[in-house]
């Protein structure tokens, strides 16, 4: 009697209950889950920590070494705040001053040179005479 029971028991045991000497399908389909999802959330983990590189290499930002500089700063020491000073100088556009400034200057020169009051020739600066030099003179 005890033997039909123990084939019965046998027959209606699930899949990951193996006899002794069998390889245990569980253990290996749990450590091929555990190992592909430590490599899973290395890989994005480090491709979150490369976010705000990449968004500044895209938008062809003008501060990316800086950018760079923080992103590899907050992986190595684990201190979000350098992330997050590195992502909101790769969202934001420092808007360019230089240039209408610039265009501005040019336009007044040009103005100026049509009225006849600009003199284009270059500027000789001439020697200051002081008293003292005055005196040895």
């Amino acid at each position: 009697m005890e033997g039909g029971l123990r084939e019965t028991a046998i027959a209606h045991a699930p899949f990951f209950v193996t006899a002794p000497g069998e390889t245990d399908v569980l253990f290996t389909i749990v450590v091929w889950f555990v190992v592909l999802a430590v490599f899973g959330a290395g890989a994005l983990y480090l491709s979150l920590h490369a976010l705000p590189e990449r968004m500044a290499h895209h938008a062809n930002h003008t501060q990316i070494q800086l950018i760079s500089i923080l992103t590899l700063l907050a992986l190595f020491t684990h201190n979000n705040l350098f992330w997050l000073a590195a992502l909101v100088i790769a969202v934001v556009q420092v808007p360019d001053f230089y240039s209408p400034l610039q265009s501005i200057a040019q336009s007044v020169k040009a103005m100026a040179r049509n009225k006849g009051t600009v003199d284009d020739s270059p500027v000789v600066s001439e020697p200051v005479t002081t008293q003292e030099n005055a005196k040895d003179v």
